[in-house]
């Protein structure tokens, strides 16, 4: 970041845009903390309900530890970089190929080195649950382990809005700090007289503009607002993605949210479960008031002798009103749709061990159909911006080339779990043509062009450089 003067934005104008955005959030807010309440158990002393079903907690955590690994799986190559067509097809591919695989594999150390798995697996739990993540790339000071350094940013403390290009661009994000936290971040910044502990309102906003990415940090005073520091990025720090999202919506819609009625229903039916467990376990009793039987002093354990008065019937149990076995068929069906809303039979390992290779690959099949949207989202707004944002700081430092990933100069492809089943699907294809060219007899064979059909396979497949020949040296 760089500063520069003479944004355009003022300090009011940024808070005025900020309270605007944030009164446009206060409708989710409501649904967001019900949604959190009833998947992740509540902090002590917050308040919320009592959680009673631990159902939709535990699909919460599977599909969020299903996303890290088959979008992001840790220390695994789950992208890759490679020239455009015709880039690779001149002269220069074979160079400019191995040029791009080994900017891949610096990056990828980087991210190994760092904590991305674990801060990628919190926003994923967030998308999760509420529908959105927002993860924050930064660069990391010069002697740490890795270049980049990931924050998952809670949504509650982010403020979002969706830009022109359907993507939320732009980031408001509010914090007290207290004066010594401001310093170190921003040193050029001139705060007011007062006292060493005082904290102040900060509000940081993030927004494209022609330029780039504009950056500023604005101080919240009563008399006013004061820029803290402004600057520029080639790639949003923020990077915000969505499940889903509906018509007119700028948050996103999650899995938790579209089963949570049944999440809450489930609770309640356990809660009932549970009340008349206890009462059937201890009973109801009545008792005469004869004078000699105190209710208050009766114990009801074993070999208790409870006094009563001749004649009278001392204790007598109360029959239960009706039997509740029901439950447990609500229970079932409610357990079910909150495990296939949240896809726990879809991304989890196959319970039958005995499945055939075909059976595992219309497995696969039917999890891509049911991904679709959400994968292509996830691509657009997480994992190409994602990529971009560390080869950005991985150039200002010098250890990678300038990649422009236009598609022409450079092409970025993904090798993650989920984004390999399309590939082998595609290749299967290419294959079985190759085939049925081939049993057409040697004229038609000849029509085949097999080198070029080897380079496809490789694109396809995401085939490291080095297993196809340089055709830069052949004559």
């Amino acid at each position: 970041m760089s500063p520069h003067p003479g944004s355009g934005v003022t300090p009011d104008a940024i808070l005025a845009r900020h309270a605007a955005a944030l009164e446009a959030r206060r409708p989710w807010e409501g649904v967001w903390r019900e949604c959190y309440e009833h998947v992740l158990a509540t902090t002590p002393g917050s308040g919320g309900p009592t959680l009673f079903d631990a159902t939709a907690a535990d699909a919460a955590e599977q599909l969020s530890a299903s996303l890290l690994a088959e979008l992001t799986p840790p220390w695994s190559r789950w992208f890759g970089l490679s020239p455009g067509r015709e880039l690779a097809e001149g002269p220069d591919g074979r160079a400019a190929a191995e040029a791009l695989e080994n900017a891949a594999d610096t990056l990828q150390g980087h991210l190994d080195r760092s904590s991305f798995a674990l801060e990628m697996h919190q926003a994923f739990l967030d998308l999760v649950v509420a529908g959105t993540g927002v993860l924050l790339v930064e660069e990391a000071a010069p002697g740490e382990m890795s270049a980049l350094r990931f924050q998952a940013v809670p949504l509650r403390e982010c403020v979002l809005e969706e830009g022109a290009s359907g993507r939320l661009d732009t980031v408001f994000r509010a914090a007290r700090l207290d004066r010594a936290t401001i310093t170190a971040r921003w040193p050029t910044a001139l705060l007011p007289p007062g006292e060493a502990g005082e904290r102040f309102r900060v509000v940081e906003a993030v927004w494209p503009d022609r330029a780039g990415v504009a950056f500023a940090a604005v101080l919240d005073l009563d008399g006013g607002a004061v820029l803290l520091a402004e600057g520029r990025f080639a790639q949003s720090p923020f990077i915000a993605f969505r499940w889903m999202k509906a018509p007119g919506e700028s948050y996103g819609r999650g899995p938790v949210m579209k089963v949570l009625p049944d999440v809450r229903t489930a609770n309640k039916v356990v809660e009932l479960v549970l009340k008349n467990a206890s009462i059937a376990a201890t009973g109801i009793w009545q008792a005469d008031d004869d004078g000699v039987l105190n209710p208050a002093t009766v114990r009801l354990v074993p070999g208790a002798i409870i006094p009563k008065a001749p004649g009278s019937s001392g204790l007598t149990p109360l029959a239960a009103p009706g039997n509740f076995d029901v439950s447990q068929l609500v229970l079932s069906d409610l357990r079910a749709r909150i495990r296939t809303a949240m896809l726990t039979d879809r991304l989890g390992r196959p319970s039958d061990a005995r499945m055939t290779a075909t059976e595992v690959l219309e497995r696969s099949a039917e999890t891509v159909r049911i991904l679709g949207a959400t994968y292509g989202r996830l691509q657009a707004e997480l994992l190409t911006p994602l990529i971009a944002r560390c080869l950005s700081i991985l150039r200002r430092r010098g250890e990678v080339p300038p990649v422009l990933l236009d598609g022409r100069e450079a092409r970025l492809s993904y090798q993650s779990p989920l984004a390999r089943v399309q590939g082998r699907a595609d290749a299967a294809n290419l294959l079985l043509f190759l085939q049925a060219v081939s049993g057409l007899g040697p004229a038609a064979a000849a029509e085949l062009n097999l080198p070029a059909a080897a380079r496809h396979l490789a694109r396809i497949l995401a085939a490291p450089a080095e297993v196809l020949a340089d055709r830069s040296t052949e004559e």
